[in-house]
């Protein structure tokens, strides 16, 4: 590992000579293009670290970074950060240039800005000369998995979690402190710890998902202030816990009616993914997306796991996605 970064702690020092110059060569030419997703689809992407072990690859993606994105990288402390904030980075760009059918964009020319929460977002204001998709994205990541959703036309929010993820408290008095009244009674009645703490990571990755699908951070949308329900799909009963014996059909939040910062109309999916992690994602209900007397269409969703300019794979079979509820 410190001699893959050896290379970083080299662009450092260019960097600080040349910290406005742009001295970029990688194109998009390497990135299939991919058709943007419909009004009702969610892209999902993401990358393990553990398999990028190239300092080449990590090179090139160092290249395609602004200056700031390059500072902030070189900034983290160790190795470890530096490269989960630089694979983080080249994810975002690369899987949001490949929806450029027309090579009109690369993933060194794309630019954001953030809300006046902090959201990231794209900035097409360099791009005023022909008609840019209304992308939307959302980012997240472990030490051992960074994901980006992608959607169109519709804010996303998504978030992952290691399924060993552990609390330093406790994981009722954890839930006590963030979770809703309604929540935590769920999770208080599950007696076996392990399925507790599963249940807890499930809930905790939804409220994130949401949280960062309204876009407008945590202090707006305290996880207090609203309860994430699972709707089963043969008699449709409300129930807290994803642990049930029938297929969850549907996930939706509810929250208090003076909460004014919060909105129902957002649909959900949570899966599993390799086995390891759980995914969760909110993205905001099309009102034109519905069929009379059914409700929303469901969410239709496309996983891919990729590493940048080497190879994608499109993900299913159980083995490797299992959907635990949503859609």
């Amino acid at each position: 590992m410190v001699y893959m970064f050896s290379f970083l702690r080299k662009a450092s020092f260019t960097m600080k000579i040349h910290c406005f110059q742009r001295n970029f060569s990688v194109s998009s030419s390497s990135l299939v293009p991919v058709q943007l997703p419909s009004q009702m689809e969610t892209h999902f992407w993401y990358i393990l670290p553990d398999e990028v072990k190239s300092a080449t690859l990590l090179n090139q993606y160092l290249e395609i970074l602004s200056p700031c994105e390059k500072e902030n990288v070189l900034q983290m402390h160790g190795d470890h950060l530096k490269k989960s904030a630089l694979l983080a980075r080249a994810l975002v760009r690369t899987t949001i240039a490949r929806y450029q059918i027309n090579s009109q964009v690369s993933p060194t020319s794309l630019k954001f800005r953030k809300n006046i929460y902090g959201k990231p977002e794209l900035d097409w204001q360099d791009h005023y000369d022909w008609n840019t998709p209304p992308l939307h994205f959302n980012i997240s990541h472990t030490s051992s998995l960074i994901a980006c959703g992608v959607t169109l036309d519709s804010p996303i929010g998504i978030d992952v979690e290691e399924k060993q993820r552990t609390t330093k408290n406790n994981i009722l008095s954890f839930a006590r402190r963030y979770f809703s009244p309604g929540e935590v009674e769920s999770l208080t009645i599950i007696s076996d710890p392990e399925i507790q703490r599963q249940e807890f990571l499930k809930l905790w990755t939804l409220k994130e998902a949401y949280v960062k699908a309204l876009g407008r951070g945590f202090s707006a949308a305290p996880f207090k202030n609203f309860t994430i329900r699972f709707r089963d799909a043969t008699n449709e009963d409300l129930h807290i816990s994803g642990h049930s014996n029938s297929k969850a059909s549907e996930i939706i939040v509810e929250f208090s009616d003076d909460q004014k910062n919060l909105t129902s109309n957002w649909q959900f999916a949570l899966m599993e993914l390799s086995g390891s992690h759980y995914a969760s994602i909110c993205k905001k209900k099309d009102d034109n997306n519905t069929v009379q007397g059914k409700g929303c269409v469901p969410m239709k969703l496309t996983v891919r796991k990729t590493i940048p300019f080497v190879e994608d794979k499109c993900i299913s079979g159980k083995d490797a996605l299992v959907l635990v509820g949503g859609l």
